[in-house]
């Protein structure tokens, strides 16, 4: 694993990447690939930090995503479908927040008993009465969905601030979460997550931490529907259909489910196989079947299915665990070998054990009772 400098430092470097992006990449890959990049990637945050903080892997957070793009819409448009306000731009920005961390919350505390396959199939029902209740009721959208949503006018015709806004909610997204897992709160939603009988005999509210975390998350994924509402103009209920809320779980896989920085690589990878697959040299020469059979929009989701089972059988922490080991491999390699305390933290992240963003397990299931007690105070 690499130390906690490091990957300080490829942090900062990816950042002035971004930074300086506008300036030499072309404005389909920065207004379109990028922007998209990071708006999944802080969605996709979401889903890791339920997952390797708490130990809940959530199909709702695409639904509490689209329903910010909902409440700005109804909250905005002045015409059309919905509640048709006509409010200011801005205005709809709290407005979505509190919608969204309110249903967040309620679905959180719904969901806070069930663990498991059972807390995935009960937010993957969550999304599935979010798509028809959109569809359904007329007076928020209907199945026509809402247009002509404008962001406000800082953001009009402008689609560089758009994406410096998503690059700095992205960072953020990933210093607050980072953060967060240091808290007492965090630790004790680790350990939630490793043991939640032992944290229950010991005091804790299992079942709080798991709703105000759901909550947490619902936040931030609101943050980046509002976002996405500004940049796209237009929501309707296929928008959170089942489809793309997989979408969102196949994006955290590929990057690394058990780490944070794994959801806006695998945003990445998604975004540009979807976008730049059909354009590898050669295709054209097969006499088409290739780009116009196996490549084609109707079948690309077959494509992705091969593209996650390649990178699940060949890294099972996907592509963010991949680019570790092999930095460890040319660290020893050149006869830098890392600590013993940083080996041993790696060889808990390779196991099926989530860890916290830095590598480090937090949560010790060997301490005793009066240890576990000295880590984290009760709430």
């Amino acid at each position: 694993m690499m130390v906690q400098g490091q990957r300080n430092v490829m942090a900062i470097v990816i950042v002035v990447m971004l930074i300086v992006m506008p300036s030499f990449g072309s404005d389909f890959f920065v207004d379109f690939v990028m922007t998209r990049t990071l708006m999944l990637g802080v969605a996709a945050a979401t889903i890791v930090f339920l997952s390797a903080y708490g130990g809940m892997v959530s199909l709702a957070q695409w639904l509490i995503f689209g329903v910010a793009g909902f409440a700005v819409g109804n909250v905005v448009a002045d015409s059309g479908r919905g509640l048709t306000l006509g409010w200011e731009p801005w205005v709809g920005v709290p407005v979505a927040l509190v919608v969204c961390s309110l249903l967040a919350l309620l679905l959180g505390v719904l969901s806070s008993r069930s663990t498991g396959i059972y807390f995935l199939m009960l937010t993957l029902t969550f999304s599935v009465i979010g798509f028809y209740f959109f569809g359904q009721v007329t007076t928020f959208s209907g199945f026509g969905g809402m247009t002509g949503i404008d962001p406000p006018a800082f953001f009009d015709g402008e689609p560089k601030r758009l994406y410096y806004a998503a690059l700095i909610l992205s960072v953020l997204t990933y210093a607050g979460f980072r953060a967060v897992s240091r808290t007492p709160f965090g630790v004790a939603l680790q350990g939630v997550r490793d043991d939640p009988v032992r944290m229950a005999s010991l005091g804790y509210n299992v079942q709080l931490h798991r709703a105000l975390a759901f909550t947490m998350a619902g936040f931030v994924a609101g943050a980046a529907g509002v976002l996405n509402i500004w940049w796209n103009g237009q929501i309707d209920p296929s928008s959170i259909s089942i489809s793309p809320t997989l979408d969102l779980l196949i994006i955290a896989v590929i990057g690394g489910i058990v780490h944070l920085e794994g959801a806006w690589l695998g945003a990445f990878i998604f975004l540009g196989a979807n976008i730049y697959l059909r354009d590898i040299p050669g295709l054209g020469s097969i006499g088409g079947f290739v780009e116009d059979r196996i490549l084609a929009e109707d079948r690309f989701n077959t494509v992705v299915g091969l593209l996650l089972l390649i990178i699940m059988l060949g890294s099972p922490d996907g592509v963010t665990g991949l680019i570790i080991r092999l930095s460890d491999a040319v660290r020893r390699r050149f006869g830098r070998s890392r600590p013993d305390a940083a080996r041993l933290g790696a060889t808990a992240v390779d196991s099926s054990e989530p860890s916290d963003a830095d590598g480090s397990v937090t949560a010790d299931r060997d301490r005793s009772p009066h240890q576990n007690q000295a880590i984290s105070p009760r709430p």
